[in-house]
């Protein structure tokens, strides 16, 4: 089954919706990955040690992928707003009682929240860019929204967090980035409408699937699967690497950060860049040459040595085809996938699959390789993951609207 978008143009409200959408799905970015640059005065503050940091990383991540399953399913029966602006809300506001936690306990218990928060903004926000999309820009503007994730998370908010500790403490900063969640739920809540809404003013009305149907879609049982590959490339790459730069590789400080920063840049990049052009060149090729890639520049990053360039130029590469294969399977493939009236409920089972086991349990085994036989092995870890995404990937069905014309309009015969 290949659904579609029904095409209800209205450029403006497309305009207005994906930009905000965009800058939500960056606080989403900014909120999760913040704790990264603040973990050493949080250590120092609450007593707590490296590995506790990485539960609270986890956590997060855990509850993230269950409420993205269950949460997107919730949105298409009940609309896009009474998930996603609560959503938005709540964990906007979890991240500035952050800086409130006594102890690691009130830590973890917050992280949970506003990965339950943040999980069930997700798909519901991906749902509601493309039913504000042309259907020939869904590929666009869904990795426009995607890339503000790599971009204000991993790229920006190192940077952000750096120059605010400069003039208060952790526990400010966590206040200071959860402010702006609150002004954009309410612009949110002017701007975005229901998908119901503007099918009645078409005149059209969806027939409503079942979650068991939305399964039996091929696309979206690729895509579980690929999405899990994807993630095991970016979360045990983006976890491991400044360990493996500093202890393996020897760098010193400096290029330990310059040689990191490659995961939010490339990250960027990708989760733009990879769906734009597969409005062009279709879904399934785009989703075999970012595996692919993704598995080319990470087989030569584990082959080279203390070469910071090369190793920066490696890692963009490989962060920018696997960030760009995400955005890719949640965005477009999701929403072209879905039955009708199901958008947010496929892009939730993508998701969620992903996070659980690819963002949480793959890095339990990376964990696990990286204490038996050394933190270069990881990278084995995720070049495997990487290498049997481009496998998969090769059954998806094409599902872009522009391929799919040309392909009925070639004569038969």
């Amino acid at each position: 089954m290949v659904h579609a978008p029904t095409d209800n143009s209205d450029p403006s409200y497309e305009r207005k919706a994906v930009l905000l959408l965009s800058f939500g799905f960056g606080l989403v970015g900014l909120d999760r990955w913040i704790i990264a640059p603040l973990a050493p005065s949080i250590m120092h503050d609450l007593g707590i040690s490296p590995a506790l940091i990485n539960i609270l990383i986890a956590i997060l991540g855990m509850t993230w992928g269950i409420a993205a399953a269950a949460m997107g399913g919730l949105s298409d029966r009940i609309g896009r707003r009474k998930v996603m602006l609560p959503a938005l809300l709540v964990f906007s506001l979890a991240s500035g009682l952050s800086g409130l936690a006594g102890d690691f306990t009130s830590l973890l218990l917050i992280r949970g929240m506003m990965g339950v928060s943040e999980g069930a903004f997700c798909p519901v926000s991906f749902a509601a860019t493309a039913e504000a999309s042309r259907p020939s820009r869904i590929g666009f503007n869904q990795g426009l929204q995607q890339s503000m994730f790599a971009l204000f998370g991993l790229g920006l908010g190192p940077i952000l967090a750096t120059w605010l500790l400069s003039f208060t403490s952790w526990r400010g900063v966590f206040a200071i980035v959860g402010l702006p969640g609150v002004a954009l739920t309410i612009l949110l809540w002017m701007v975005i409408r229901e998908p119901d809404r503007r099918r009645q003013e078409s005149g059209m009305t969806a027939p409503r699937a079942s979650t068991r149907e939305v399964l039996k879609v091929r696309n979206i049982r690729l895509a579980m699967v690929g999405l899990l590959c994807a993630m095991c490339g970016i979360f045990v790459i983006s976890a491991n690497i400044p360990i493996y730069l500093a202890e393996y590789l020897m760098l010193p400080p400096m290029q330990v950060g310059l040689v990191t920063s490659a995961i939010g840049f490339g990250g960027f990049i990708g989760l733009w860049l990879l769906p734009a052009l597969s409005d062009i060149v279709g879904r399934r090729v785009m989703a075999i040459l970012g595996f692919a890639g993704g598995a080319a520049f990470a087989s030569c990053f584990s082959a080279l040595g203390a070469q910071p360039t090369y190793l920066f130029a490696a890692l963009f590469g490989a962060t920018a085809c696997s960030f760009g294969v995400l955005s890719l399977l949640t965005g477009p493939v999701a929403a072209e996938s879905a039955p009708a009236g199901m958008l947010s409920t496929a892009s939730g089972l993508i998701i969620g699959v992903g996070e659980i086991f690819g963002g949480g349990l793959a890095l339990l085994l990376a964990g696990y390789i990286i204490g038996t036989f050394g933190i270069q092995y990881m990278l084995y870890l995720a070049l495997a993951g990487l290498m049997l995404g481009a496998v998969l990937m090769s059954g998806l069905d094409e599902t872009a609207p522009r391929r799919r014309q040309q392909v009925r309009s070639v004569p038969a015969g």
